[in-house]
């Protein structure tokens, strides 16, 4: 790949040699010098970060990067600036020799800076060694809107930020072939299909576990109107990391599409942090709307980011607003840059649990780069009972804030668990395809205190597991010791390729449920697939890319696009809201980039 001028490269290049080159050119070789040493016996400051997280790989990208420390020790203008005798601006401005200061790398991308949890993929198990995968649902879709923004502005995201559950549970599936399972406000889907990633010599099957809340569809009308009262506290950072224009302004305006959707019988409060915590609207009605939009329209980012306070204010303006038998949720909307005042970050989680309990929820909301805590917000949303999503256009604002608002907000089932016993005498070995960070031990399924996720009125959620037919070839050899399988009692259980069973608890129950029904191993081609089975496919085979997987052979980008596209054509109704075109080209584009690298 060849190298990006600099700033610096660019501004000798667009200016002429004038009578006063040579003198600068010594000056700043001197600078040069001076500064080189101080900046050896000096540390670079690092921002402050929550002791808990650990940076991500840096993003692969279509130009050179470096660290922020790294393009300071190399800039000899910005060296200049920092020391003792700065050279006036006039002057910064005249063009140096090239020959006299060796070229370095571009500034770093602010990116440099977000954090990412670190999820290994899930391993490849031996049926015989372990035959249960359990996890929680995950319907935060975060690391989608994340993903797309880094592929829009022209570079590949790092491979910690794409979680693949969230990629494909950002649509919106309808699963026609849906049973619904006893009381349950859920119907299940289930299809094993063969897996479009195979080696030759391989004979993979891909089960699809879906699950879609029966209530109206997030985008129906009449589901946003007869969901229950709604108390919801906005909690805005209005920090000085949040004044670029992807932050507070587009959450401004995502809080304005919000209020439009509230009732007279919702109230609103508006909670700022920065140094220092206020209210600056106390609990008002939804009709009241010049009101509310007056207040988040005087919104200003200054200051550090106090956010352990603000947290605690917004908790006792959501008490004092309490609906019973109502939505209560805080809205925190953010970069996620917690600097000051949190002392300790479990004490935190602790309160965000301890709420929840007292059926206040949690829902984070980020926006911009450079200081993304994606980690902390995907952690607080998972431990309020709410959902993390990621803003990076207005138009995202409107699906989550307008289109999604039941989904969003009305949850009609609680702590919703899945857990898959293989048959080991139909399948030898097995994967669960992401929810890296959502898999529980075996026991938690029947343990009620253990928190999961939740589902929204219409809203859809896909789990995938790519499984090896017994007798097949998969990545562990045959022992020769091996282990007696279960013996078959039935003809039937010969057909069945596992168990699977659902444990959910109803939206102000402490109680759960349990539903169940067995997965038939008879499988079919992708192409003989349901349409919302087609696209999970094209959009898992594209998170894995992403992620580098290891299980997905020469997988290209290119085949997410042709699969995706296919389905889309055979059923246009499927893509409503367009956003399954707008993964089409997403695909194209990355495939672009992936060969520029």
């Amino acid at each position: 790949m060849s190298s990006v001028p600099s700033t610096y490269s660019l501004r000798v290049l667009n200016h002429h040699l004038t009578k006063h080159t040579l003198l600068l050119a010594i000056v700043a070789s001197v600078g040069l010098t001076a500064c080189s040493s101080q900046q050896a016996s000096k540390p670079v400051a690092k921002p402050s970060k929550s002791t808990m997280m650990k940076k991500s790989r840096r993003p692969a990208t279509l130009s050179n990067t470096s660290s922020a420390s790294d393009m300071n020790s190399a800039d000899p203008f910005l060296m200049l600036r920092g020391s003792a005798s700065p050279l006036p601006s006039s002057d910064l401005q005249s063009p140096v020799l090239p020959s006299m200061v060796r070229p370095e790398p571009i500034s770093a991308e602010p990116e440099a800076n977000d954090n990412y949890q670190k999820n290994d993929a899930n391993p490849v198990h031996r049926t015989t060694d372990m035959a249960v995968s359990t996890l929680s649902i995950d319907t935060d879709t975060g690391s989608y809107a994340n993903v797309r923004r880094y592929l829009n502005e022209g570079q590949l995201p790092p491979v910690n930020a794409v979680r693949v559950e969230e990629l494909i549970n950002y649509f919106n599936y309808q699963f026609d072939d849906g049973k619904r399972l006893g009381n349950a406000p859920f119907v299940v889907a289930t299809e094993v299909v063969d897996s479009p990633w195979d080696r030759a010599d391989q004979d993979n099957k891909i089960v699809k576990v879906g699950i879609k809340a029966v209530d109206n569809s997030w985008s129906n009308k009449s589901a946003k109107q007869s969901m229950p009262p709604a108390n919801l506290v906005f909690l805005v950072d209005v920090s000085g990391s949040m004044s670029s224009r992807d932050k507070l302004p587009l959450a401004q305006s995502s809080l304005k599409l919000l209020t439009e959707q509230m009732r007279a019988k919702d109230s609103i409060s508006i909670v700022t942090y920065s140094g220092r915590t206020s209210v600056a609207l106390p609990a008002t009605n939804g009709d009241q709307k010049a009101k509310i939009l007056a207040a988040i329209e005087g919104l200003n980012a200054s200051g550090s980011t106090n956010g352990e306070d603000a947290l605690k204010l917004a908790y006792r303006q959501a008490e004092q607003a309490m609906k019973k038998n109502g939505i209560n949720r805080i809205m925190m909307l953010t970069d996620g840059d917690f600097n000051v005042g949190i002392s300790d970050v479990d004490d935190m989680l602790d309160l965000v649990k301890s709420n929840r309990e007292r059926g206040i929820s949690l829902s984070t909301v980020g926006f911009g780069r450079g200081n993304l805590n994606d980690h902390m917000m995907e952690q607080m949303a998972d431990n309020g009972n709410g959902n993390y999503s990621y803003i990076d256009s207005l138009t995202e604002a409107k699906k989550v804030f307008g289109d999604e608002l039941a989904a969003t907000f009305n949850t009609v089932a609680k702590d919703v668990k899945v857990q898959i016993e293989f048959n080991p005498d139909v399948v030898s070995e097995w994967r669960l395809i992401g929810y890296e960070n959502r898999v529980l031990n075996e026991q938690d399924f029947n343990n009620d205190k253990v928190d999961a996720g939740e589902l929204g009125a219409g809203k859809a959620v896909i789990a995938l597991f790519e499984v090896t037919p017994k007798g097949q070839k998969g990545l562990y050899s045959d022992r020769r010791y091996a282990d007696a399988s279960a013996k078959v009692s039935s003809k039937q259980q010969a057909n069945e390729l596992g168990y699977l069973k659902i444990r959910y608890k109803a939206p102000t129950g402490s109680s759960s449920k349990l539903v169940s029904q067995p997965i038939n191993s008879s499988s079919h081609t992708l192409d003989k697939a349901t349409i919302d089975t087609q696209f999970a496919m094209a959009v898992a085979g594209f998170g894995q890319r992403l992620s580098q997987s290891d299980h997905i052979n020469n997988w290209q980008y290119s085949d997410s696009t042709k699969i995706a596209k296919s389905s889309v054509a055979k059923q246009p109704s499927s893509d409503t809201d367009g956003t399954r075109r707008n993964f089409v080209t997403l695909t194209e584009l990355t495939g672009a980039l992936d060969n520029q690298k």
